[in-house]
Parts: C-alpha cells; sequence; structure tokens
C-alpha cells in the first residue's frame, strides 16, 4: 500500500522521520517519497535526518507568541494553520496522489500542534482527496500530565469522526522508565515506525512470490472502512538456517522445547502461535480483542516457510478470539527473509481500558483548573 506521510507537530514528526529510517534498510516502499512534516516554531521545525529538508514546512514563523511552538495550546495551533492554510496547500501540491492509495497523519495527541492542527489538517485532506485519510496517533503516557490528557481526550473526539480511521500507539505502555527521556521516546518511535511499515509498505515482489493469498491494499482499505479506533500487534521469530549437526545440537539446549520457538520447524502449529503472541502481547494500544469488529493478520517471509495449513489455522483461531467472520488474511512474501513475521490489524475496537483512565485523567485535570481559576478569582 502506497500512502502520503505528513507529520504534524514534534511528535509526528520524529515517527515520520522513524518510519522514513526504517523503509531504507528493508527495502520497503511505503510513500515513494511523498511526505511532509508540518510545525509550529519560529526557528523552524525539528531537524530530521530521513525527511528532506524541503519537505519540513514550518507554520507561523512569522506571528509573534509562537516562538516556542503551540507549547500545548491546542486552539494557537488551529488559529496558526488555518491564518497559514494557503501556505499548507502549496506544500500539499507536491505530493503525486494518483500514485498512492491513501493519506496517513502522523500527530502526537497529547500536544497542542499534533492535537489541535492535526484534526484541521485531516478536515481539510477529506475535502481534497477521495483516498482515504488515515491517522496513526500517539497517546501520551499518564507521567506527562493531565493537561496533555486533556488534549488527547479533545483530540480524539475530534480526530476520530473525521478519519477514515485511527490508528493509535500508547506511550503509556511503550516507553519505559529509563533515565534517558530522548532514548526512551526514540525506542519507541522505532517501535512505531516498524509496525507501520510491516503493515502498510511492500516490496516489490517477483513473480514466484505473487500468489492468491497476497496481501494487497484493499484488503487493508476493507478492514480500516468501519473507521473508529484501530490497533495492530506483531511477533516474530528467527529460521533455522544451520541445518544439520547446528540444529541437532540447539534441539539438545535446555529449553528449546519451551517458550522459544525459534528452532521448530514453520507449520501449521508455529504460523498459530506467532499469531496469537501478535494478537496477546503488546498491541500499539491494549484492547478487548473480542470488541474489535474487524480484523487482518499478514504473514511475512520467505514463501516456502508459509505454511498454507497454519495460514488457514490462525484465520480461524483469530475467528474465534475476535468473536467475528470478517477476518482477512494474506501473505507478504520476503524472499532471502531469515525471520517469519505475524502482523495483526485490529479495526474499530471499543473496548480501550486506556482511553478511559486517560479520559478519567483528562477529568480530574479540567476539575482542578475549575478549582484554581475559582480561588483566583475576586470576590
Amino acid at each position: 500500500m502506497r500512502l502520503a506521510l505528513i507529520g504534524v507537530g514534534g511528535a509526528g514528526g520524529r515517527v515520520v522521520d522513524a518510519i522514513r529510517a526504517v523503509e531504507a534498510p528493508e527495502c520497503r516502499q511505503l510513500c515513494d517519497g511523498n511526505v511532509l512534516t508540518v510545525d509550529i516554531s519560529r526557528t523552524g521545525s525539528d531537524e530530521h535526518d530521513h525527511v528532506p529538508r524541503e519537505r519540513q514546512v514550518t507554520v507561523g514563523d512569522t506571528r509573534r507568541g509562537v516562538e516556542d511552538g503551540a507549547a500545548g495550546d491546542q486552539d494557537l495551533a488551529v488559529d496558526v494553520v488555518r491564518a497559514d492554510a494557503p501556505e499548507i496547500r502549496r506544500a500539499l501540491d507536491s505530493i503525486t496522489m494518483r500514485d498512492l492509495n491513501g493519506v496517513l497523519v502522523v500527530a502526537g495527541l497529547g500536544g497542542g500542534t499534533g492535537g489541535g492542527a492535526g484534526a484541521v489538517l485531516v478536515e481539510r485532506l477529506q475535502q481534497l482527496y477521495d483516498d482515504p485519510v488515515y491517522v496513526l496517533g500517539v497517546l501520551p503516557a499518564a507521567d506527562e500530565g493531565g493537561h496533555a490528557a486533556l488534549n488527547a481526550a479533545r483530540s480524539l473526539r475530534s480526530v476520530v469522526p473525521a478519519a477514515d480511521s485511527t490508528l493509535l500507539f500508547d506511550n503509556d505502555l511503550w516507553v519505559g522508565p529509563d533515565a534517558d527521556t530522548d532514548e526512551r521516546y526514540a525506542r519507541a518511535n522505532r517501535e512505531l515506525a516498524a509496525r507501520t511499515v510491516a503493515l502498510f509498505a511492500r516490496s516489490d515482489p517477483g513473480p514466484r512470490s505473487i500468489g492468491a493469498n497476497t496481501i494487497d491494499s484493499s484488503d487493508i482499505v476493507r478492514t480500516l472502512s468501519p473507521g473508529g479506533v484501530a490497533s495492530v500487534g506483531r511477533a516474530t521469530t528467527e529460521l533455522d538456517t544451520g541445518g544439520g549437526l547446528l540444529s541437532l545440537l540447539r534441539s539438545l539446549l535446555p529449553g528449546s522445547h519451551g517458550g522459544d520457538d525459534s528452532d521448530e520447524r514453520t507449520d501449521a502449529g508455529k504460523i498459530q502461535r506467532l499469531v496469537g503472541r501478535a494478537t496477546n502481547s503488546r498491541l500499539t494500544l491494549p484492547c478487548e480483542v473480542s470488541s474489535v469488529e474487524r480484523a487482518l493478520v499478514v504473514l511475512s517471509g520467505p514463501p516456502d516457510e508459509l505454511s498454507r495449513r497454519g495460514f488457514e489455522s490462525a484465520r480461524r483461531w483469530l475467528e474465534d478470539e475476535t468473536d467475528t467472520v470478517e477476518v482477512l488474511a494474506g501473505d507478504d512474501p520476503r524472499p532471502g527473509s531469515s525471520t517469519v513475521a505475524a502482523t495483526v490489524l485490529l479495526s474499530n475496537v471499543t473496548a480501550v481500558p486506556r482511553i478511559d483512565s486517560m479520559q478519567r485523567q483528562a477529568v480530574d485535570h479540567e476539575r482542578t483548573d475549575e478549582t484554581l481559576r475559582a480561588v483566583d478569582e475576586p470576590d
């Protein structure tokens, strides 16, 4: 699937840069160079290693009071983006939509620019293009505070109805407790980028790799068509390429028949367990799997290692887990790969404990603000 990538705000721009970094070494094409980042700052956008400088758009840089960006103020971000709409429109002209299947807007929903300007940009893109406009939204971690939670809650109310589907990534789960804040967020961005590329991007397969079960863009569009909120899971296993005596020695090691299935033959049982790990391990957004409306499973790896029986078994297992018959499954052939991977897309999930807790945090923050304002107001 080919998607234009548009990063909004600092977090959105960094995730887009991470996605571009993952594309190149894996020879996976997602945007074919159709990429933009949009940010508010008097001194320009964050520096990115994989987004050309001419594709980094700065708005509001002539406006007083935004020297440090929107600084968490969503209303300010909305005003700036609307005022500089002609500049953004000119930047969008550089995107060649005739070669693409849609647009992916990436934004940190807890920030001012991503959460505020992101929704405005999605609405504008829906007016401009007939192709789907998806959102990849990053939820703030709980320790980012009540204001970030309030921004994210407001953003979801605007973005989810406007987008064709909103894929969410929960920083509260993925950002670890490391001392180096920049590195832990960078690591989370790389995790998100890897899942995004695994789901959407495809290499150009040779004739031997194309079959009746090869996944295509229409499968993804159909799965995401109900809209709402979506989550992505992924699991990988290494193939045993040693063979012979090396394989025998490995089989004799303690634990070789336990939870680590990296030395098993890639058969039906292994494929089903791999899909189970992708669904039940760390999703981008933890959710009740039974609340899913539609699902898609993509199996990636060498064509000869993708068991047809395992393929069908995994699809039936996912139907049982999600309690829906709207489950699509397909291959993503990767000749020469040393791994087999399962990527699972869960679409229109409705039972999401993290969103509920974030909304409670937002309400508590709003009540605290109201109380403080009442105390500060003179009689």
